[in-house]
Parts: structure tokens; C-alpha cells; sequence
């Protein structure tokens, strides 16, 4: 087994495993004391496995927060586009942008605890209070609803509903799905752990 810890990459015979975990980072560094997941890690490790001939195929596991929305669609974009077969299984959470990261493997599993939090897209800093600033929040949300969509069973009219469902969330708008309900809702193809997980893998080989 090798193993690379500083960028959570772990390669199990042809199998190369990929962390992702706590808040992921984007264009602001995070407090040194954060669990982060860095893209600026992420996307060069995505390319190298699928330009590594020993690689069989990539399992990636999430217990994610969410975070940057930027730098979480760029690495479901890439890993969507992987030739190389791709299984996600989320353990924990995997929460906001962590959901296109779920969708983006050509297979997706979840564990029954673990949760899924799907709400509005949310920005820090300063915001302009003008028309554009809403129809650019509508924008981003919708690039993040047609991934995911794209990439899942679920409908879009079905998205959107959870995405802005009242009354769940003491403090926010959205929805929490746990395992079984992520996969009756078709977000998650199939409930299941490693066992699962790893199956698919050594059986697209």
C-alpha cells in the first residue's frame, strides 16, 4: 500500500483513494486549526490518476462540511469527466457543496447514518444590496442544481423543492437527507458502505 497523508491519497493495488474532508478551501486560506480539504491539492491528484495507467479505478470518500462552491464544482467537474471508473461514499456528512462532489462519481454510496445538507448557496463577505447581486445567487444555484441533477436521479422540480423547504432547519432554509432517504430521493444511487464501494470498483475493472 502507498500512501501520500499530506494530500489524503492512499493507493490500494490499482484503487487510488481520495479524501474529503471538513470545509473545503477555495481562494481564502482557512484557520489553521480547520479540517480543510485544499483544490489546489485535489486537482492535480484527480489528473494524475486518471493519466496514471496503474490506476483501475478512483474511490472517493467524503465527510465534508461543504465550503468554497467554486473550488467544489471544479473538482466534481473534473472527477465527472474522469474515463477512469469512480465510486463516492459518503461517511459523516456530505453536506452543500459536498453534494455534487457525491454525484460526480459515476457510481455514488452512502452509509445509513451519514447526512446530506442541501440549502440556497450562501456568500461571505460584502454584498451588494442590488438586483444583480440576487440574479448572481441565482446563477451560481443554478450551476450547482444542474450539476447535480445531471449527475443523479433526482428532478429538478424535486431539488428545488428540498433546497428551499422551510421548517426543517431551526436557522436556515433546506433539507437534511440520511442515508436511505438520499437514495429514495435519487440523489444517491445505492445505500451501502466499503463493501459496496470497493465491489463496484474491482467489478468495472
Amino acid at each position: 500500500m502507498d500512501e501520500n497523508r499530506d494530500c489524503g491519497l492512499l493507493s490500494v493495488g490499482g484503487i487510488r483513494i481520495l479524501t474529503v474532508i471538513g470545509q473545503i478551501e477555495g481562494h481564502m486560506l482557512l484557520p489553521a486549526e480547520s479540517k480543510t480539504t485544499k483544490y489546489e491539492h485535489m486537482l492535480p491528484l484527480l489528473c494524475a490518476i486518471e493519466e496514471d495507467e496503474t490506476a483501475s479505478g478512483l474511490l472517493l470518500l467524503l465527510n465534508t462540511v461543504g465550503g468554497d462552491t467554486e473550488a467544489g464544482l471544479a473538482m466534481a467537474e473534473l472527477i465527472a469527466s474522469m474515463t477512469k471508473p469512480t465510486a463516492s461514499l459518503v461517511l459523516g456528512g456530505g453536506h452543500s457543496i459536498g453534494v455534487p462532489l457525491a454525484v460526480a462519481a459515476d457510481r455514488s454510496f452512502i452509509v445509513p447514518s451519514a447526512a446530506m445538507t442541501l440549502h440556497p448557496v450562501r456568500l461571505s463577505g460584502t454584498v451588494i444590496g442590488v438586483m444583480q447581486t440576487w440574479n448572481s445567487f441565482e446563477r451560481i444555484q443554478e450551476r450547482i442544481n444542474a450539476f447535480t441533477v445531471k449527475h443523479s436521479r433526482i428532478s429538478p422540480e424535486r431539488l428545488r423543492s428540498l433546497i428551499y423547504a422551510t421548517g426543517e432547519l431551526t436557522q436556515d432554509v433546506g433539507s437534511v437527507l440520511y442515508g436511505e432517504q438520499a437514495v429514495e430521493e435519487g440523489l444517491i444511487d445505492e445505500l451501502g458502505g466499503l463493501d459496496r464501494a470497493l465491489a463496484y470498483l474491482h467489478g468495472r475493472q
